[in-house]
């Protein structure tokens, strides 16, 4: 590394975001960068440390330990730090197919498994990489890469996702040729309207499907799979990313009354209004709204709502609160599950001036007035011998919108031909390799559709392996 004792002489810093009272008067994203001398000093921070755990890359069953892209952290930290930012991108591209996307998205799993932070505050990783990306582009480095020779081979791509978009971008630089089929009238699945814009600006994704298109993969939008076979009998090979939008019902009496909504459709709603004038949104203006789920999703809800106009926002979590630090069970290099105060309470924090999340609390009913919710009953609960079990008194708390966003429970079956294990996700060989693999010849799915609910940047890394897979399949 350029600078050896960068982590003992500099402590670890990261650009201030726009402040609560200020973002949450629009849609725009609050983060900011850094400038250039000032991210060079925190590159430096990067220390030789013999074997780096942050390009780790180990599944989540393992404790989650480091990127699932296996990025080359180390050796771009060290090009920034010597201010070779366009090399530093090239390093970076070798491993990522967008990064603009995770670097503003991504919980940063290598940053849990930094070396420098097993004793210090670890290297700020995501902040560096959005930081190259960005650069490049304003910089207009980034050029459109187009294969010389094309192999003849034609690949589909159903759904465009993360995972579908890095599976056309990786098999186009191949020399495939390929058509992503998006069922949304926009590009991006739950980039585009399931992560809101303060946190991704949709035309960052629009400004990579762009560019895209210019290496020649083809986009049809407001176009739905429905019969692989079909689909098949016109390509030499399918990819299948599809999602896993299937929403996790929350199964109480009164959950069908009118205001009470799943968090991908409130969000997708939002996000359309703002993209789109005409269309409308889920009024929140002055009403009692109650978010059902205390992870990221639910996180985007209370968000959301605080700048649609809400009254008031709660966020119900059937979980504890989590500990302020590491315990024996979630020992470095493992990513860190530990309390932490994300932008949506911050924003809930100053607007109504408490923290909305309301924890180890589960709904028992939800009661209404001419059909419309007025009133959600929660009761506490506690976790003993494998359960939740309700202790303490019911509480009825005023509630004019209720978003469901506890998670989701698998692939839709919306398209013949497609097995689904008893998961509810797409079906793949149990004995290959590269688990990809559907039992089908030529049919490979990556993303949410094949592991189930997961991040943005392991949706990357399996359509870059759905990617290879197929290519070799071609290529054989």
């Amino acid at each position: 590394m350029g600078k050896a004792t960068g982590f003992l002489e500099f402590r670890r810093a990261t650009p201030a975001d726009n402040p609560p009272a200020l973002r949450i008067e629009s849609f725009a994203e609050f983060h900011n960068h850094m400038d250039v001398e000032k991210l060079r000093i925190q590159c430096a921070r990067c220390m030789d440390c013999g074997v780096p755990f942050c390009h780790t890359g180990l599944a989540p069953d393992k404790g989650g330990i480091g990127c699932p892209l296996n990025n080359l952290i180390p050796e771009w930290n060290d090009l920034v730090y010597k201010g070779n930012i366009p090399e530093a991108y090239r390093r970076l591209s070798k491993t990522s197919n967008f990064p603009e996307f995770t670097g503003r998205v991504c919980p940063a799993l290598c940053e849990g498994s930094c070396t420098a932070g097993l004793i210090l505050e670890p290297v700020a990783i995501k902040n560096a990489e959005v930081h190259i990306i960005d650069y490049m582009y304003e910089h207009n480095l980034i050029k459109p890469y187009v294969p010389q020779t094309r192999t003849g081979k034609t690949v589909a791509v159903a759904g465009a996702g993360p995972a579908g978009l890095a599976a056309a971008d990786t098999l186009n630089k191949l020399g495939h040729s390929v058509t992503v089929y998006e069922r949304d009238d926009r590009v991006g699945g739950l980039l585009m309207y399931g992560i809101p814009n303060m946190k991704l600006d949709k035309k960052i994704i629009d400004r990579r499907v762009n560019l895209m298109k210019e290496e020649g993969v083809q986009f049809v939008t407001n176009t739905e799979i429905t019969d692989l076979g079909e689909l098949r009998g016109r390509f030499d090979a399918v990819v299948l990313s599809t999602g896993a939008r299937k929403p996790r019902p929350l199964s109480v009496q009164g959950s069908d009354l009118s205001g009470v909504y799943y968090a991908v459709d409130f969000l997708k709603a939002a996000t359309k209004s703002y993209l789109d004038s005409s269309a409308e949104h889920i009024d929140c203006s002055d009403k009692n709204v109650i978010v059902v789920g205390g992870g990221d999703t639910g996180t985007d809800c209370v968000a959301t709502s605080i700048r649609l106009g809400a009254r008031s926002v709660t966020q119900l979590e059937i979980m504890d609160k989590l500990p302020e630090k590491r315990n024996d069970r979630n020992p470095w290099p493992t990513f860190p599950r530990v309390l932490k105060t994300d932008y949506g309470q911050e924003e809930a924090i100053t607007k109504f001036g408490g923290d909305p999340r309301v924890y180890l609390t589960t709904i028992e009913k939800i009661t209404g007035t001419d059909g419309k919710v007025t009133h959600v009953h929660t009761t506490g609960v506690k976790f003993e011998n494998g359960r939740f079990t309700p202790v303490g008194e019911t509480t009825a708390r005023e509630a004019d919108i209720v978003l469901i966003a506890m998670g989701f429970v698998g692939a839709e079956d919306s398209i013949k031909g497609v097995p689904l294990s008893q998961r509810g996700v797409i079906s793949t060989k149990k004995d290959a390799v590269n688990t990809v693999d559907t039992e089908l010849a030529g049919v490979f799915a990556a993303g949410d559709a094949r592991r189930g609910q997961s991040l943005v940047v392991w949706a990357i890394r399996e359509g870059r392996d759905a990617a290879f897979a197929c290519d070799k399949y071609l290529q054989n």
